[in-house]
């Protein structure tokens, strides 16, 4: 049976997420985040660097979300939640897969670095505000995308999961969508999906 290492409010939610809508077993191994069980000589046989997601399945153990989510589709897809390589849509699949990690992870890294993980002695204001700015950036680009369609390729594909949860994850962090309104739709359409759900309430 599959297994994923996972945590809330991580990348893992992404794994969970495509698992839940292909309709896969799987047993989850769950961390809280910050738990000190993930930097244990243990669980670093399993990820060098102490972290999650990572898929089990069989001998194969592979890390990193996007590269999770590319397996799976690949051993396990059976041609759903992607287009075909000769498709129209491929290309923006494509796009829109790897932009979440390129272009809208990179800033909420940096603004949540500056706003949570550093003391508020060494925080700085001036590049947290440079960060949100670069983020609404990286929104309005998707916003644009989804003028006339419901989906990043047309139909629901792992595309949405790996932008989709960034676009949310940039909107918790304080993100205004009022000028970006094809995304919030995108939001309310993805949230009310029963595979995320049930993936957030692993």
């Amino acid at each position: 049976m599959l297994k994923l290492y996972y945590a809330p409010k991580s990348r893992a939610l992404r794994v969970a997420w495509l698992l839940e809508e292909m309709g896969l077993d799987y047993e989850v191994h769950s961390f809280a985040l910050g738990d000190p069980a993930m930097r244990a000589p243990e669980y670093r046989a399993v990820h060098p660097m102490g972290r999650v997601p990572v898929l089990e399945d069989g001998a194969v153990t592979i890390m990193e979300s996007g590269a999770i989510l590319e397996y799976l589709l690949a051993r396990h897809g059976d041609g759903r939640f992607r287009p075909a390589p000769h498709s129209a849509e491929f290309p923006a699949y494509l796009q829109w897969l790897h932009y979440s990690e390129g272009m809208i992870m990179p800033p909420i890294n940096s603004y949540m670095v500056e706003t949570f993980f550093l003391p508020p002695e060494r925080q700085s204001e001036v590049h947290a505000k440079r960060a949100l700015k670069l983020l609404g950036q990286m929104m309005m680009a998707v916003d644009a995308a989804l003028e006339g369609r419901d989906y990043l390729a047309r139909d629901f594909s792992a595309a949405d999961i790996m932008t989709g949860s960034a676009v949310m994850s940039a909107q918790r962090i304080g993100v205004p969508l009022e000028a970006l309104p094809n995304l919030a739709a995108y939001i309310e359409r993805l949230a009310a999906r029963p595979a995320l759900q049930k993936a957030e309430s692993l």
